[in-house]
């Protein structure tokens, strides 16, 4: 029909299978460096991983050697056992300690704030993965509804007693928590439950009461990008239709456990295996055969990012 979008092609994306196995056996292994899962794996206790885990997708925007750098400077301010400070936590006393962070936009109160709703979701219902469990049903076709129950639950805590009585909002902590129903493609809240709920190769597990066949992959600058040439999306602006589509075409492949592709397409575009930013293409991209580069655009519809 004149003037239909186009529609994925599921024996197109089929056709895919044996070069992502083959990508994801080299390189979704645990002992990668340079990515801010390898800062959260350093904690061995699970409440510690998982408030680690939790700061450091939430800070996993821009280039990488800045996401890096302001996840150990926020996690240093919390010491060896990120767990313990949440406990301990007095804003009134210590909201000081992170007047000097920041990571591009958020500034020291919005972590501060960060800090305080996290220390709330534990003391109400003993964890993070508790409090995103009262908004999850397994039945749903995937885990948006419990995303938007999530941040919304989230943002309704009281933050005077870490921000006083200038709450904003958005800007600022909010930027943790966005909800599927604004167009969000919650990249860093997709990230964090990729880490927590996968098991295998470089993610925890931890959280067992989570499907990974509900989970929707993080979409950042390198997915947005890869998935449009490999003709995994008809969209062309990232957000959250866009990931549920690119998770749709993976689903075709691996019906269990689709996002298990994302880490090793994200290097793939980091590291420029596939050409893309060399006059004449790589002849040795991995991907060879599979992807039709899209037209360059003057200004990408989807933020820079290094996530990783």
């Amino acid at each position: 029909m004149k003037g239909a979008r186009a529609r994925v092609r599921p024996a197109e994306v089929a056709r895919l299978k044996p070069a992502l196995d083959r990508l994801y056996c080299q390189y979704d292994h645990a002992d990668r460096i340079g990515d801010p899962i390898e800062i959260a794996r350093r904690y061995s206790n699970p409440a510690d991983r998982e408030v680690a885990a939790f700061c450091a997708a939430g800070l996993a925007f821009g280039r990488v050697a800045s996401v890096l750098q302001s996840v150990e400077r926020l996690l240093a301010v919390m010491g060896p056992s990120p767990a313990s400070f949440l406990a301990r936590w007095d804003p009134r006393r210590d909201s000081h300690l992170f007047d000097a962070l920041g990571h591009r936009w958020t500034r020291g109160g919005d972590l501060a704030a960060l800090v305080w709703i996290l220390k709330r979701m534990v003391e109400v219902r003993g964890s993070i993965e508790a409090f995103f469990l009262d908004g999850y049903d397994p039945d749903a076709p995937d885990i948006g509804p419990a995303l938007e129950a999530f941040s919304s639950a989230a943002l309704r805590l009281d933050l005077r007693p870490a921000r006083g009585a200038r709450v904003a909002r958005r800007p600022g902590v909010g930027y943790f928590f966005p909800r599927p129903s604004s167009g969000s493609a919650c990249k860093r809240l997709n990230l964090f439950l990729r880490w927590m709920v996968r098991t295998g190769g470089v993610d925890f597990g931890q959280w067992t009461r989570v499907s990974p066949a509900k989970l929707i992959v993080p979409l950042d600058t390198h997915i947005v990008r890869l998935g449009r040439c490999l003709r995994l999306t008809t969209y062309a602006t990232a957000g959250w239709r866009m990931a549920s589509e690119i998770t749709a075409s993976l689903r075709i492949i691996d019906p269990d456990d689709p996002v298990r592709y994302d880490f090793a397409l994200c290097h793939v575009g980091m590291m420029d295996g596939c050409g893309f930013r060399r006059p004449y293409r790589d002849q040795r991209c991995p991907l060879r055969g599979f992807c039709r580069p899209v037209a360059r655009r003057a200004r990408s519809s989807a933020r820079p990012s290094g996530r990783r």
